[in-house]
């Protein structure tokens, strides 16, 4: 037993010396073949170098300013009588927006021109008496007082006349500003008036906003502002319109720097052809 035991081991012992001879053999070539191994050559490439000016930009948040915006309101009291505009919609200068009740006016013009007419009447006939009344005096055929009294009648013609012309254009400017116009080109907001409503002085009746060109208003710190220059190249963007970049042109610089932020207010203008800017838009 003792024996055969002895011959196992040896067996056993034999096998693992072979396995570890072959091991160190494997470990021998690999160490051989990582020493002869060459890396392959670098890749180069060339370009030829030239001189570029990078532009200084400076990065501001701003927003949208109409180049001009009113709210159009009533100038005098009155009932409105027509509504000629609907919200949202393009106007041009002058276009009617909204018409108040203006049959009194109406009236008294009609009666100021019947007026004017007999005063003209009169004012003729006055004319033709003094120069006749002329005539006469210089022949002695009439005393000085009647010349005298057709001269005052041609002059109370002549005031008389003037008096109603002055008053025809009081009515006729009452009815115009009782006419409510655009006072310039652009885009109107909602309607704040209904058919029949009586609006008192200053009562708003639709916003006015001309959007093509446009404002944006954004401030730079004191620092950076030295940097800016009227006519320097300004580019917007907003997340309302991924991928759409505005150009403009920085047209003003406020005087003055702002002593809560330390910043100096800037003013770029630039074309909104189409209107996507919009006034308090942040971009």
């Amino acid at each position: 037993m003792l024996k055969r035991m002895i011959v196992m081991l040896t067996v056993t012992v034999g096998m693992i010396g072979i396995l570890g001879f072959v091991k160190f053999r494997q470990i021998q070539d690999a160490m051989g073949q990582a020493a002869s191994f060459q890396p392959p050559p670098e890749a180069v490439t060339t370009v030829v170098a030239q001189q570029e000016k990078w532009p200084a930009t400076l990065s501001a948040i701003g927003t949208v300013a109409a180049v001009q915006g009113v709210t159009v309101s009533a100038d005098l009291p009155g009932v409105v009588s027509h509504i000629a505009f609907q919200s949202g919609a393009s106007v041009h200068e002058g276009d009617l927006l909204v018409q108040l009740d203006t049959k009194q006016e109406q009236a008294q013009l009609a009666q100021q021109q019947a007026r004017l007419a007999a005063v003209e009447a009169a004012r003729e006939l006055a004319r033709l008496n003094f120069e006749r009344m002329q005539g006469l005096v210089n022949e002695g055929a009439i005393t000085r007082a009647e010349y005298d009294q057709a001269v005052a009648e041609q002059k109370q013609s002549v005031a008389e006349q003037t008096q109603t012309e002055a008053q025809l254009e009081e009515i006729r400017a009452t009815i115009a500003r009782k006419t409510i116009r655009a006072p310039f080109s652009g885009s109107l907001g909602l309607r704040q008036v209904n058919l029949g409503q009586y609006l008192s002085a200053g009562n708003p009746v639709v916003p006015l906003q001309s959007l093509d060109p446009t404002y944006v208003n954004f401030g730079v710190p004191q620092q950076d502002a030295v940097q800016v220059r009227v006519g320097q190249t300004v580019r917007i963007t907003t997340e309302d319109f991924a991928g759409v970049a505005f150009a403009g042109r920085v047209t003003a610089i406020n005087s003055i720097v702002d002593e809560a932020t330390r910043n100096v207010q800037i003013q770029a203008t630039l074309a909104n052809p189409q209107g996507k800017l919009r006034p308090g838009m942040f971009v």
